[in-house]
């Protein structure tokens, strides 16, 4: 029986700029505000998705029953507490193309330039809005500013941080088609504890979400990519406050929680994770490989272990590499129980 485990195409890389280190990145957010005010915009200006809507609750649990998709186990819709104000989920999806600037092997997100991937971005939100008019589509950047690599670095963590006027770059364009960022994180033998509040100043804005990866958090030492690794209760829950006090403090919407998962080790105690008003939490099948392993995996991992929205991601490469015809298709993903509400390119 073949073994359902796919592992990630993100490759592991060093990236070879000072400001980078921990030192230089202290420094940078000092002047960010200055930096980005001299190019003709500040990330602050514009406070997108900062509406405070009270939920209308019968229609988030009508939209949370049509995402179930039909599903008789039970366990779909999955029980959770009415969002607080201004909550995106479920009364959208979102699409979003996944990368880093620094690699043009990471994700659409850094393989085409500036014009051509929002070109391409607004195609997908176009079919994905076709396959289903029942919720609005939103586009969204999802960037890797802390990636794991290869070599252990100045402090030994085997993880790089991106400059933050990278940041900055992603939430305006974000901005500039009207979408979302989301701000995604690979401790490698660091912690969540450590990396997460060096966003803080990005994650306070309402526009700007959170991905952590659990296949880069090497507990037990080992270099990334040599073993999976993995997030518990624990450490998820530490981030699920950790947003939830952001969304207190600043009187702003819910923030989404992508974690991405493609075996059962990746993510441990999911009955344990905490499910708060201020956070809508979305568990992304990571995988890559042919239809029926992509399927399988979503089915054993992400229907099987509810915990509030579900992810789907497409690789726009690795997918297909059994055949052109391996490549799904919105109206495809969106047969499945449940259907999944955040759909990722890579």
């Amino acid at each position: 029986m073949k073994k359902l485990l796919y592992i990630n195409a993100l490759p592991l890389f060093i990236v070879l700029m000072t400001n980078c280190s921990n030192g230089q990145q202290s420094k940078q957010k000092a002047g960010d505000s200055t930096t980005a005010a001299a190019n003709g915009a500040s990330v602050e200006e514009k406070k997108p998705f900062s509406d405070l809507k009270p939920i209308d609750t019968a229609a988030f649990d009508r939209l949370n029953k049509a995402q179930a998709n039909g599903d008789t186990s039970g366990k779909w819709p999955a029980k959770m507490p009415y969002p607080s104000p201004g909550a995106i989920l479920p009364f959208n999806r979102i699409l979003a193309f996944y990368g880093n600037l620094y690699s043009k092997k990471m994700g659409a997100l850094g393989e085409y330039p500036k014009n051509e991937m929002l070109a391409k971005l607004k195609g997908e939100v176009k079919s994905w809005q076709a396959a289903d008019s029942s919720i609005p589509v939103i586009p969204a950047l999802h960037y890797v500013c802390v990636t794991a690599q290869g070599a252990a670095g100045r402090d030994g963590k085997f993880r790089a941080r991106m400059p933050f006027k990278q940041i900055d770059t992603i939430v305006m364009w974000a901005r500039e088609i009207k979408g979302l960022s989301f701000l995604d994180i690979q401790v490698a033998q660091s912690t969540l504890q450590s990396e997460v509040p060096q966003l803080e100043q990005y994650l306070s804005q309402s526009d700007v979400h959170l991905g952590i990866d659990p296949e880069f958090s090497m507990k037990s030492g080992q270099r990334p990519g040599s073993v999976i690794g993995t997030f518990n209760a624990d450490d998820i829950n530490y981030v699920v406050d950790y947003l939830a006090g952001l969304v207190k403090k600043n009187n702003i919407p819910p923030k989404i929680l992508v974690i991405h998962r493609f075996t059962n080790g990746m993510v441990r105690e999911f009955a344990r994770i905490k499910k708060v008003p201020q956070v809508q939490i979305v568990m992304d099948m990571d995988g890559w490989g042919d239809k029926i392993l992509k399927k399988s995996s979503y089915l054993l991992y992400e229907k099987r272990d509810p915990v509030m929205f579900t992810g789907f991601k497409i690789f726009y490469k690795n997918d297909i590499r059994s055949g052109a015809d391996q490549l799904y298709s919105p109206k495809e993903v969106l047969s499945f129980q449940p259907k999944p509400i955040y759909i990722q390119y890579q």
